[in-house]
């Protein structure tokens, strides 16, 4: 087996065990693994897009992972021409910036996210107002695709199914509300933990009391036999004397406190030294 196929299975046992609600995408036949359909969820409101589920194809080269793939739309969407190769950083028409790394669940991810920029002369790009992008947006849902023999709501409503099962939960516009535990335990490790952002209120809080918490059988024999001293009131910090700073100091250099004295004694002794000297 070439190790084009193998990545290829890989990534699609991967997209299995790991599944995500927003896309879904799987090679047309067993027998060849190089074509891949896709279905995918609009990007989250406000997109216009939003209210929509689209359908699309994938063509892998043999060369798989080392050149990109290319993508086409098969669903009418108002964003990108049907059946015509779109042009992404991700995809064939700009092989200098595709990296092996990237995989098929990679790619999916930015074209879910490049659906709401602006075609800007894109090559398969489309430029349309935003009535007709929602307009295409809630006729996709009833789009029924040749090849798979099944609409595009019915692909996404069984995949998120299969998604509930594998213990994510899936909201009304497919948000991700669990996250598998496999997925878990690898964010856990690989990545440091994102501050939690807290919303600020235009009024000033109001001090709330501490939590009153059960002390443990443990906790309760140490408190009755060692009782707590309430800490002292906090002070504002005070800056430090001159004096404890120079008593600071010697108690943390004490060879500079020898050396200081070798000096002084070896001056004494020159001065004594001259004297003698003076009255000989």
């Amino acid at each position: 087996m070439s190790p084009s196929l193998r990545r290829l299975m890989k990534e699609a046992t991967e997209l299995t065990n790991s599944p995500s609600p927003h896309f879904h995408a799987h090679p047309v036949s067993d027998s060849n693994l190089y074509d891949w359909h896709f279905t995918i969820a609009g990007p989250p409101a406000p997109s216009p897009y939003a209210s929509g589920i689209y359908h699309g194809r994938i063509v892998l080269p043999p060369t798989y992972p080392l050149r990109p793939p290319s993508f086409r739309f098969l669903t009418p969407s108002g964003r990108f021409e049907v059946n015509r190769e779109i042009c992404l950083s991700i995809s064939g028409h700009h092989e200098e910036t595709w990296q092996p790394a990237w995989g098929i669940r990679t790619s999916l991810l930015a074209i879910r996210s490049f659906m709401d920029g602006d075609a800007k002369g894109q090559v398969g790009g489309l430029d349309v107002s935003e009535e007709v992008r929602r307009d295409h947006a809630e006729k996709s849902r009833g789009w029924v695709c040749e090849g798979c023999g099944k609409s595009n709501e019915a692909i996404l409503s069984e995949w998120r199914e299969f998604c509930r099962e594998k213990g994510v939960e899936v909201g009304e516009m497919g948000d991700e509300r669990v996250v598998p535990r496999e997925a878990a335990k690898e964010d856990t490790q690989d990545k440091e933990e994102e501050p939690v952002e807290e919303s600020v209120s235009a009024e000033p809080a109001q001090q709330q009391p501490p939590p009153t918490v059960q002390p443990t059988p443990a906790l309760a024999l140490t408190a009755a036999t060692h009782p707590q001293v309430p800490a002292p009131a906090s002070r504002p910090p005070v800056a430090p004397q001159p004096t404890q700073a120079v008593a600071s100091r010697q108690s943390d250099d004490p060879w500079l406190d020898r050396a200081i004295i070798g000096v002084l004694i070896a001056l004494v002794f020159m001065i004594l030294r001259r004297v003698v000297n003076w009255e000989d």
